[in-house]
């Protein structure tokens, strides 16, 4: 033992550097072992257990789709006039932030590798002021360059530099100016402006449909976009021979109206005129053809433009189609439901004379005729031209209310008509076992019930039609991508009366229109068209005042039905004014006759329509 040791006999002896080596290289051993265990494991882990979902990721950072939109059908009339169809165009797009990171580069470059004078590549100013002058020579002053330059000069990525041009001249600036990128942009196009707008409606921002049938027919005009998936590296470069999945678009189907266009023009431009002359809040018409049941024109006041954008219509504008949308009592219109069920049952004949009072009391409500009369000797005939509320309700209570209820639904009021246009009402028919005393004195007169323009047609056209209504119809058929043409079935008729009834009642309602002097005139002469039978009726319904809840004594909706040819029909059209208080040509009264006339005349006159061969006799309205 040593010295020391002896002299500290609690301290360790010290391990020499021999002693610990293999200690260090056990340890360092452990160590190595350790780690390469947890890369095995890591490895492991990523090539088999968690390989597929890593693969999938990878994937999806490098898979694109791109889609190819499909092309939205286009809307035509009758005859095949646009009046909706898709555009394609290009919108230029620029990415400023990356854009002008590039040409700084470039200019740079171009410096240090000596390059001098025109060799050099432009400063950004000036190669953005070149591309701002370009563009604005191509497209004019609806891209002033001021407006380019402030966007080439933003902080944004991504900009468009201008929206709806020409494919051609996009391709121009693109090729020209490699900065500008293009993109794929489709703009509908409504070349009529306003034409059946409250029809055929518009699109939103998205190219979907938003009013009218471009939204009620969305699914079949706007078809099924295509796509195809490629890949890309982290440049940004399509990958080569990466292309797969390719679905192609198939594009949305037509749709042909039954309207024609030509027809629709001359009508909107009536109502217009006829809104603005009689002073009145709102005005709607229907043309039907008195065969099919197919709406050959349907117009309101206040239209808007689709072409200019939704927003920047005027506040005014009316963008729904209150010719199916708002109903209104229909007033004396209504009397034609009476004079068919009274005929039909043969409660009274044409040429009957009744004593017709000037009022009538029925469960305690009276009624009085327009005008102030004692007992009068009008006959059936002679109580519609003459519009006489007494005479009608005498008629009616002859018929009896459960059958004059079941006429109402065979004309079908309080039924939506299903015409194919979005926001149809049914209007509002008492049902049966609510009537109350005074019910049964306000239906047959117009009171008390209510209809739309296009279900006040309707109820014409069955009549036009030996008795049998056809619903009413818009959509003539559609026409798939590949040509395929499928007609809209046309409804089934429902049977009001027979067909000797209904053509009595076109006589007796030539009434109406009958022009002669004194007690033999009707309420609308104004209506008749010199050379054609035409049969009619004039309505007249009060309004309700909100601050009484009552009957107003100023406010009246003015209504008019009629059929050209009485003879042998070819048109029924229905005429509504909200509160006029002037006529439609701006004089006296407030009849709606002349707009009638001045749309049955041009029909006529447009489709060569023969004249009635024979006047038709001299109707007695009056006894003597």
């Amino acid at each position: 033992m040593s010295q020391n040791s002896r002299n500290n006999p609690g301290r360790r002896p010290r391990r020499s550097a021999t002693a610990s080596f293999p200690f260090r290289q056990r340890v360092g051993r452990i160590t190595m072992c350790g780690a390469l265990a947890v890369a095995a494991l890591q490895l492991l882990w990523i090539q088999g257990i968690d390989a597929p979902s890593l693969a999938a990721e990878s994937a999806n950072q490098r898979t694109t789709t791109q889609v190819d939109p499909a092309v939205r059908g286009s809307i035509t009339d009758r005859n095949g006039n646009p009046l909706a169809f898709t555009m394609e165009a290009k919108a230029l797009t620029f990415q400023p932030v990356r854009v002008r990171k590039e040409l700084e580069e470039a200019r740079a470059k171009s410096i240090e590798q000596g390059a001098e004078g025109d060799k050099q590549a432009p400063e950004v100013s000036d190669r953005l002021a070149e591309i701002a002058a370009g563009i604005h020579a191509k497209l004019g002053d609806t891209v002033p360059e001021r407006d380019l330059l402030q966007k080439m000069n933003s902080n944004e990525t991504f900009t468009y530099l201008a929206r709806s041009v020409d494919p051609a001249v996009a391709a121009e600036i693109s090729d020209k100016f490699r900065e500008v990128g293009l993109e794929r942009q489709d703009i509908r196009e409504y070349p009529g402006g306003s034409l059946a707008a409250n029809l055929v409606g518009a699109t939103g921002w998205d190219g979907h449909g938003l009013l009218g049938l471009e939204d009620s027919m969305d699914s079949t005009l706007a078809g099924t976009d295509g796509s195809e998936t490629y890949d890309r590296g982290s440049d940004g470069a399509v990958i080569p021979g990466s292309w797969r999945d390719k679905q192609p678009a198939v594009n949305g189907s037509g749709v042909e109206l039954t309207i024609d266009s030509d027809l629709q023009f001359y009508v909107q431009q009536q109502v217009q005129i006829a809104k603005d002359k009689s002073g009145a809040k709102n005005a709607s018409v229907v043309v039907m053809d008195s065969k099919t049941g197919q709406v050959l024109a349907m117009s309101n006041d206040s239209t808007f433009n689709p072409a200019i954008g939704i927003d920047k219509n005027a506040p005014t504008a009316e963008m729904g189609n209150p010719s199916v949308s708002t109903p209104f009592e229909p007033g004396s219109v209504n009397k034609i439901v009476t004079a068919a069920a009274a005929i039909e049952d043969g409660k009274t004949t044409p040429d009957e004379v009744l004593q017709v009072p000037g009022s009538i009391t029925m469960s305690g409500a009276t009624v009085k005729d327009a005008w102030d009369h004692g007992v009068a000797p009008y006959t059936s005939t002679g109580v519609f031209g003459k519009s006489s509320n007494v005479g009608t309700l005498m008629l009616a209570q002859r018929v009896g209310e459960d059958r004059y209820a079941d006429m109402l639904n065979r004309f079908g009021l309080g039924q939506r008509t299903d015409v194919g246009l979005p926001g149809e009402s049914a209007g509002s028919v008492p049902s049966r076992d609510q009537w109350s005393g005074g019910t049964f004195a306000n239906l047959p007169i117009g009171q008390g019930l209510s209809m739309t323009t296009l279900q006040m047609t309707g109820m014409y056209q069955a009549i036009a039609n030996d008795g049998v209504r056809i619903p009413p119809r818009i959509v003539k058929s559609t026409v798939d991508s590949s040509g395929t043409r499928t007609e809209t079935p046309q409804p089934e008729g429902v049977e009001v009366v027979s067909a000797q009834t209904a053509s009595t009642v076109r006589d007796m309602f030539r009434s109406v229109t009958q022009e002669d002097t004194g007690n033999q005139r009707g309420t609308g002469v104004a209506a008749g068209v010199e050379g054609y039978q035409v049969s009619g009726k004039t309505g007249t319904a009060q309004q309700v005042d909100p601050a009484c809840k009552c009957y107003s004594n100023s406010n009246y909706w003015i209504t008019f039905a009629g059929i050209a040819p009485a003879d042998n029909p070819r048109f029924v059209i229905g005429i509504m004014l909200d509160a006029p208080v002037r006529g439609v040509d701006g004089g006296g009264g407030q009849s709606a006759a002349p707009l009638f006339h001045n749309i049955a005349s041009w029909m006529l006159q447009r489709d060569s329509v023969p004249m009635s061969p024979d006047p038709g006799r001299k109707l007695v309205l009056q006894a003597d």
